[in-house]
């Protein structure tokens, strides 16, 4: 693939807008991250707020340890961070330094400040809008789609910032579309690695880290250790392990970054990790490992742009198919056994719910990577599930897509009743 064509300038900056860093759970940190804004622009701490989230917001908000906050959970503990603790820019790492007297001073605001949570039920996937005052000055802040996509800010009548034109769909997401395993294949095999590389490295380095943290010391339900307890301690026992310690660790609130894909740390992690560990049980090269974090990157991102940010749907299954292919290239799989690798372990696994960010998303990375490794190991033997077992088909993009249909519009209503019964509706 020629450096110049459209279709390398668009994966390489997808790769570059996607692979963030981010430290805590990344829908606390997006209302953390409007929390600091609508302190930068207020210039004071607000006496009372009106916060309100997408149903999507709260299911992923309400179980999940947000960092740096002495072990808070919840919608009014994630803007108290990012107002009393969060610098604004640094967007998703909002929260990464915070002194034990901040800690201290956001737990007392959240408690006692007047701060009104609404649930927004007519609303976009993902949308946070705040308002918040102090005396008679107000700033409203609105983010809509994606964890920074910031669309309003308006202090006092005022319009500071508005783009109201991105308020729905995807326009800015134009690229994607461009994405398929054909162009992903020729794209990984033929990229200049230095293009890539300093993203890839910092998402190697990061999710590694916080993978050893969680298998190192007690986190969530330690479902990373429970497996190499459990089981034989080879490759794939291990690569699970390794990923699902790496959620283990940042469900509960671990203070380690982590480089995301399609807006989840969980996400970043699965497509990571057991790419990783396969690497190194394999002595390849770093650079065949980056060519294969890239595959297994593109791979999730391509299955996401057709669900969107947040679903019903676990992005979890997404990012295991994408480590699938990954360990699938390493082990020197041809594009039709990756092919193959995708609508197996598509089959394996499409059906796990997402019902928020808690431990027992560790566990259901574990299953996800496991079905990614399965649908390999399926296609070395040849065997592949046929078009027309339930939602495959035979071709791996027409299967992408039923996939996607099922995640954004099959699951509309399983979404809300999920929301319904996590807030008791």
């Amino acid at each position: 693939m020629e450096k110049d064509s459209k279709i390398y300038k668009a994966y390489t900056d997808i790769l570059k807008e996607e692979l963030k860093a981010a430290m805590g759970c990344t829908e606390p940190i997006s209302l953390a991250y409007a929390g600091s804004l609508v302190r930068k622009f207020l210039g004071l701490i607000p006496d009372r707020m009106n916060v309100q989230v997408s149903g999507s917001i709260i299911k992923n908000v309400k179980s999940v340890v947000i960092p740096n906050t002495g072990g808070l959970k919840g919608i009014k503990a994630a803007v108290a961070a990012g107002i009393i603790a969060g610098d604004a820019e640094k967007e998703l790492e909002v929260i990464s330094e915070v002194s034990e007297s901040k800690k201290a001073e956001i737990k007392k605001y959240s408690e006692n400040s007047e701060i009104n949570v609404e649930h927004l039920k007519d609303s976009e996937l993902f949308e946070i809008i705040i308002r918040a005052e102090n005396k008679k000055s107000y700033v409203k802040v609105h983010i809509v789609n994606t964890h920074t996509n910031v669309i309003l800010i308006e202090k006092d009548g005022e319009i500071l910032f508005s783009k109201k034109e991105e308020i729905s769909g995807d326009k800015y997401r134009d690229d994607r579309q461009l994405l398929n395993m054909e162009d992903i294949w020729e794209f990984i095999q033929t990229v200049d690695i230095e293009d890539i590389k300093p993203i890839l490295k910092n998402q190697a380095e990061c999710n590694f880290a916080i993978a050893q943290e969680g298998m190192e010391h007690d986190y969530g339900a330690n479902i990373g250790k429970i497996l190499l307890r459990m089981y034989e301690e080879d490759v794939k026992t291990k690569a699970k392990a390794m990923a699902a310690a790496g959620s283990d660790a940042r469900m509960s609130g671990c203070e380690l970054p982590v480089v995301i894909n399609s807006g989840s740390g969980n996400q970043g992690i699965t497509v990571s990790v057991p790419v990783i560990v396969y690497a190194n049980e394999l002595k390849c090269t770093e650079e065949k490992m980056y060519r294969a974090l890239a595959l297994s990157n593109l791979t999730a991102i391509h299955q996401k742009s057709f669900i969107g940010t947040l679903s019903a749907y676990c992005g979890a299954v997404s990012a295991g198919v994408g480590s699938g292919a990954g360990i699938a290239y390493l082990q020197g799989a041809t594009l039709s056994e990756i092919k193959d690798t995708i609508i197996n372990a598509l089959a394996i696994t499409s059906g796990i719910i997402c019902d928020g960010a808690k431990a027992s998303c560790a566990a259901k990375i574990a299953a996800s990577v496991d079905a990614g490794i399965m649908g390999f190991n399926m296609s070395k033997e040849g065997q592949r599930f046929k078009g027309g077992d339930g939602i495959v088909t035979d071709d791996v993009e027409s299967t992408i897509k039923n996939v996607g249909r099922l995640g954004k519009e099959g699951m509309k209503e399983t979404n809300d009743e999920i929301i319904s019964m996590m807030i008791g509706e």
